[in-house]
């Protein structure tokens, strides 16, 4: 059955149900009876080496793989067997390793797309700028100019995004995720090739938006000073399997965590 530990969290009913999960590629088993809930208003943690199938939980929270056993809930739910397109729309969204954005288009624009499956009217009358399809558009491009005061992107938003550096590309595919609304937020190893300057500004913009927006998160990341600094709880895997899930504290002194993980030496 699913973790219930509820230390460091607003309330005690999880958002986020995953129950005796397992997922096969052929003969490559790369998730294997995963099971461990996420609280709301939590920001849960997912660490493990290269391989261990961390991706693959995410790929199975937003439906763009299907377990082949188990049980994936969200605030009560069924995911398992839906269309990512489905968990989107559930309030699902996610950041990605490798940036999700158009690089010639402006952050506005980027941002806009977030909104996508939100807006209602049509392609001919949003065509056509008048009535219903105008006013969605106004509010919608105001939600977008409050995630660009939240994320201090303001003084980017001129210029196409392929022409601005990397970590504040990496705050802009936040900015398109919050875009979205999201009651659960995946963030994909969020500061992933940022120099310490950077990863300092990501780590305190995600604290805001916890704070700011109430969103869940559940966050896979390398960067173990960013994790245990960031995290409530953190659920630690190897070759697909679940090896100890408690306090950032807790999951740092596990013998199996250190051996697998962080190494002996440690």
């Amino acid at each position: 059955m699913s973790d219930s530990s509820t230390a460091g969290t607003k309330m005690t009913t999880p958002l986020l149900v995953v129950d005796g999960i397992s997922l096969r590629f052929g003969g490559v088993q790369a998730i294997t009876d995963m099971s461990f809930d996420v609280n709301r208003g939590e920001l849960f943690a997912v660490i493990g080496p290269n391989g261990a199938g961390k991706t693959s939980i995410f790929n199975c929270i937003n439906a763009v793989y299907k377990p082949q056993q188990g049980s994936i809930r969200l605030d009560g739910t069924e995911i398992v067997g839906m269309h990512p397109r489905e968990t989107a729309e559930m309030g699902v969204a996610r950041t990605f390793q490798n940036l999700g954005l158009f690089g010639n288009l402006d952050i506005v624009d980027n941002l806009m797309l977030g909104r996508h499956h939100l807006m209602k009217t049509g392609f001919l009358s949003g065509a056509v700028w008048w009535g219903r399809a105008k006013h969605e558009e106004i509010s919608n491009r105001a939600t977008v100019e409050k995630i660009i005061d939240l994320l201090e992107l303001g003084n980017f938003r001129r210029k196409p995004v392929g022409m601005l550096p990397y970590g504040i590309q990496k705050r802009i595919e936040l900015g398109r995720c919050l875009a979205m609304e999201p009651r659960l937020l995946l963030l994909d190893e969020p500061v992933a090739g940022m120099n310490l300057e950077e990863t300092e500004d990501m780590a305190r913009y995600i604290l805001e938006v916890r704070s700011s927006l109430d969103v869940t998160m559940i966050m896979v990341e390398h960067d173990m000073h960013v994790v245990m600094d960031l995290a409530d709880r953190v659920m630690a895997v190897d070759f697909g399997i679940r090896l100890a899930t408690g306090t950032p504290e807790e999951v740092q002194q596990d013998q199996r965590v250190i051996d697998a993980y962080l190494g002996k030496a440690s």
